[in-house]
């Protein structure tokens, strides 16, 4: 029964070193043709932005005006999850509109 037990408690903690484990990850440099172009909320654009994806995707999209870029965004929120404020999408609408606008 003793033996049972050692068992079954070094088969229960192998998971539990592994998981201790901490593995890095480093990515190559973004690509300069997705550096986003200078303008007002830039800053705001790239840091809701990156948190789910690369700059390229957003320099790659169909030139819009703001009600296109509003309804990126509110994709963005609404069906992916993006965890932007009212404040910062409204920037980021201004901003992609401006910059990346027809």
């Amino acid at each position: 029964m003793r033996r049972t037990l050692g068992i079954a408690a070094l088969v229960l903690a192998l998971p539990l070193a592994a998981a201790a484990e901490t593995k890095t990850i480093t990515l190559p440099p973004d690509h300069p043709y997705g550096d986003l172009k200078p303008g007002p909320g830039v800053e705001v654009a790239q840091r809701a932005c990156r948190s789910c994806h690369s700059t390229d995707y957003i320099v790659m999209q169909p030139r819009g005006d703001a009600k296109q870029w509003e309804a990126v965004v509110t994709k963005m929120i609404k069906v992916f999850g993006a965890s932007i404020s009212d404040e910062d999408a409204k920037a980021v609408v201004r901003y992609l509109s401006t910059v990346y606008g027809r």
